[in-house]
């Protein structure tokens, strides 16, 4: 299997993405997710229209097929908008390495193929979302600000998200995450279906890794911009971080805490 053709002790993925891609990676990890929040709200808005509060959240109660795509598609956007952003050093690596290779304008179509591979597996993981979402809804478990209504439950959600971060999986998984090049030199695939299929392979490993604390948008609240904002720069800074694994611990005990601190208070 063919590898590419990169120097002995290459620099690390972000400082090769502000070294040669800065202005590319600027918008991947800034704009893009602005983007997408933008996209986000419109697609609320024709979910349901002018109607706020309670009328907004018998909307969620509907599961015509409209009301599910659109669901589902909310969902992905808001996947892509954070998770992409944590993938640029991977995305910026790989098209340096194809256009190293001689690979030329393919190099682009190679590079988009990757993302779209990457973001397949969270499109994938879109479904689960919005049939969860719909699954709460239906039990009246869900608020209209697409909360929790039942603080024990939330509660034990950040205490089981708090132990998966201190799991041997969730680390395996991160290390994938925070070493493209390693990643790139084990899975290189040449083509565009190849490069979709490493894609797919570092998608499911970003998977692995954060699944749990997607998980959290439904204590913290899927449509809160702030709760997005704050759990984007987190993935972002423990897969991008110099401490990611030590940042996942020390999460993982601080979610831990603060659920049994609810727990405690009920």
């Amino acid at each position: 299997m063919p590898s590419p053709v990169v120097e002995e002790g290459p620099p690390t993925a972000l400082e090769l993405a502000l070294q040669y891609h800065r202005g590319p990676f600027i918008v991947l990890l800034i704009l893009f997710p602005v983007v997408c929040w933008a996209w986000i709200v419109v697609l609320a808005r024709d979910m349901y229209g002018p109607m706020t509060g309670a009328s907004a959240w018998m909307m969620t109660l509907r599961w015509d097929v409209r009301h599910v795509l659109l669901l589902w598609m909310m969902w992905a956007v808001m996947m892509a908008g954070m998770m992409l952003p944590s993938a640029s050093p991977i995305l910026l690596m790989y098209g340096l390495a194809a256009r190293r290779r001689g690979f030329g304008a393919a190099a682009g179509r190679q590079t988009y193929s990757l993302a779209s591979g990457y973001l397949v597996v969270w499109a994938l993981f879109s479904v689960v979302a919005t049939a969860t979402q719909l699954i709460l809804s239906t039990r009246l478990a869900i608020s209209p600000m697409m909360t929790l209504t039942s603080p024990r439950v939330g509660a034990s959600l950040l205490v089981g998200a708090g132990f998966y971060q201190l799991t041997p999986l969730k680390r395996v998984c991160l290390q994938k995450c925070q070493s493209p090049f390693a990643f790139l030199m084990h899975h290189w695939r040449a083509g565009v279906g190849g490069a979709f299929r490493m894609g797919i392979d570092h998608g499911v490993y970003c998977l692995g890794c954060c699944w749990a604390l997607m998980l959290l948008l439904f204590v913290g609240g899927v449509m809160n911009p702030t709760v997005i904002a704050v759990l984007t720069a987190f993935v972002a800074f423990e897969k991008l971080g110099p401490f990611g694994v030590h940042t996942a611990r020390a999460s993982g005990l601080l979610l831990i805490g603060l659920g049994v601190w609810v727990l405690a208070g009920m």
